[in-house]
């Protein structure tokens, strides 16, 4: 079992920067497949980036791709999402993900943790 707690969620100008980190309880991190995802009102969660229990491969949103990065210690338990040049369209709840089984790493269906979100909003 494993528990997150995201943060690192604020308001920021179009074109800044902010750095998610989701830390994670437990002695087990490393074996879990990690993903963000974001949600807007009324829409669905939706697939951000996804990460290895290594973190030597990642995958990202072509919404995102260029502008994100995702990436993990294992020693400190964290997850973390770099955010570069972001846009009001980025403005949603973010939410770390953890699994375990190799799946579709892009349905949150394939998720079995999730945190709580934080807050990401982005002004023009």
């Amino acid at each position: 079992q494993v528990q997150l707690v995201e943060s690192g969620g604020g308001l920021v100008q179009a074109g800044g920067s902010l750095r998610l980190s989701c830390a994670a309880s437990g002695r087990t991190f490393s074996s879990y497949y990690m993903g963000w995802f974001r949600q807007t009102p009324g829409k669905e969660r939706a697939f951000v980036a996804a990460i290895n229990w290594s973190g030597g491969t990642t995958y990202y949103a072509d919404s995102v791709k260029g502008r994100f990065t995702i990436s993990r210690d294992n020693a400190e338990n964290t997850l973390y999402l770099q955010m570069n040049s972001l846009k009001p369209e980025d403005t949603a709840v973010y939410y770390c993900a953890a699994r375990r089984a190799v799946g579709d790493f892009a349905s949150q269906y394939e998720y079995n943790h999730w945190g709580q979100g934080t807050q990401v909003t982005v002004s023009s």
